[in-house]
């Protein structure tokens, strides 16, 4: 058996819980305020998932660089890999925020998408 105390993130009481595991199995969630705490407990044991931010090359934007943003949350372990195909993609202005600019990324069944405008440089 084993223990874990890790602080929640999923509201900004940032409870911290004691979380009891035996073989890979969470057993018990303490400490938490409310059933997001436990949930979010046992997916970060179990199969934690990130929401990826970055940014990727833009032709003709008034920036280099365009803002992105997954569309939903992603296995943590997936990440980097995520982040290194990321920095192959150029799109070009226009872009609108929420623009699909991955669709599908890695197969992992979440879209990239633009967090920001982007007008097309004069």
């Amino acid at each position: 058996m084993e223990t874990k105390i890790m602080n929640c993130i999923m509201c900004p009481m940032g409870c911290e819980m004691t979380v009891t595991i035996e073989k890979g199995t969470v057993i018990s969630v303490n400490g938490n305020t409310c059933p997001r705490g436990d949930k979010y407990a046992r997916d970060e044991i179990t199969a934690p998932k990130r929401m990826l931010t970055s940014t990727v090359s833009i032709e003709g934007g008034m920036l280099p660089l365009l803002p992105v943003v997954s569309a939903d949350v992603l296995p943590k372990e997936r990440i980097l890999n995520c982040a290194l195909y990321l920095r192959k993609v150029r799109v070009k202005a226009p872009v609108k925020t929420g623009d699909v600019i991955v669709k599908d990324i890695l197969g992992l069944g979440v879209n990239i998408v633009a967090s920001r405008d982007m007008e097309e440089h004069g």
